[in-house]
């Protein structure tokens, strides 16, 4: 299986240079070329086509969420994966929104950076555990309205699943925790945003938060 090619895009040499060191270990990883901006990100993504570009989400003439924008524009087969000292709630729900399928912390440890990168490279949405406490402090924000639909209309199974889905697990992970096949895993969650008209992560986690699939003390 050919290595997953990869665009550094942060405006610090520092930090590209140590991830440089943490990837390049990685023998299911190649770096393909580096940008110090979100112009030159751009610029990379379309002569490189690279698979995942870790994204900064402050760099100069244009910030993180504008140049995942565009990227979904001109290179849609483009997987964005954020890496950023932001932790607040306007950044994540920003960079989610503007079509990046992951978030971390730079302050994540390394293996749980390696972990996301694959896991978006598969096609699959990362959330970093720390990010829960952020999305459980918009629904608390948003004084619980995150839609109406009850959650018994949803079978045991997709309560299950959609607990898991809220607490950051890929299908894959899902389906080792239940016992069954990540593809059984991609049905019941399409039957879950169908039923609940809820299409992101973020979406549905807070909806797990509102039907107490998820306990607030662990915030």
């Amino acid at each position: 299986m050919p290595p997953i090619r990869l665009v550094l895009a942060d405006d610090h040499e520092i930090v590209r240079a140590g991830l440089r060191m943490l990837l390049e270990s990685q023998s299911d990883m190649e770096i393909v070329a580096e940008a110090s901006s979100g112009a030159e990100a751009i610029e990379l993504a379309r002569t490189h086509q690279p698979d995942v570009i870790l994204m900064d989400i402050s760099m100069p003439d244009m910030d993180g969420m504008e140049t995942t924008r565009r990227l979904g524009a001109c290179c849609p087969s483009v997987v964005v994966l954020a890496l950023t000292i932001h932790e607040e709630e306007g950044y994540l729900f920003q960079m989610l929104d503007a079509g990046a399928s992951g978030y971390v912390p730079k302050r994540a440890a390394p293996e749980d950076l390696l972990r996301a990168i694959r896991t978006v490279h598969q096609g699959e949405v990362f959330l970093h555990s720390s990010m829960a406490s952020v999305l459980v402090k918009d629904f608390l924000q948003r004084g619980g309205a995150t839609g109406g639909t009850e959650l018994s209309a949803l079978t045991s199974r997709e309560q299950q699943v959609l607990r898991l889905i809220a607490e950051g697990l890929t299908n894959k992970q899902i389906g080792q925790t239940l016992g069954i096949s990540p593809k059984t895993v991609a049905r019941h969650r399409d039957n879950i945003t169908q039923k609940l008209n809820l299409s992101s992560r973020a979406e549905l986690t807070r909806y797990a938060i509102q039907k107490g699939l998820i306990s607030l003390s662990g915030e």
